[in-house]
């Protein structure tokens, strides 16, 4: 397991304090990036529950971020974050349509928030080892 993926598992097993799905998505690349997880915090604060309208999932979001902090802004690469993305789950990127579906297969909401910011953690690990000069 990776320090980024130990670092979203250890925030959305917090309940005193929520991480939203972008947060936990951003803070474990905070200290590589060179922010403190409080602005990490802060700036992913209103991407989570898709951008708090349903919208672009918030972990996917999240990825994005993280992935232009550690200097990773080309075209092809974050078409192919959203590729991947997009092919493990049947086209769907929106947190609205994510959330139905899950909802559909009797899921519950948070194991598959969790499931979500974990894939987008691994997702920009993935792609900033095989792109980028990081870890």
């Amino acid at each position: 397991m990776s320090k980024y993926l130990e670092k979203a598992k250890e925030l959305r097993a917090i309940t005193e304090i929520h991480y939203n799905c972008a947060q936990s998505v951003l803070v474990p690349f905070a200290d590589e990036a060179g922010i403190s997880e409080e602005t990490a915090m802060k700036t992913a604060s209103n991407f989570g529950a898709g951008m708090r309208r349903a919208a672009t999932c918030g972990a996917v979001t999240g990825g994005l971020m993280a992935l232009g902090l550690l200097g990773i802004d080309d075209v092809k690469v974050v078409g192919e974050y959203h590729k991947r993305l997009k092919e493990r789950h049947a086209g769907h990127l929106d947190c609205a349509e994510l959330l139905r579906i899950n909802k559909e297969q009797g899921r519950e909401k948070k194991p598959h928030c969790d499931e979500m910011v974990f894939e987008c953690v691994e997702l920009v690990a993935e792609l900033a080892k095989e792109y980028g000069n990081h870890q």
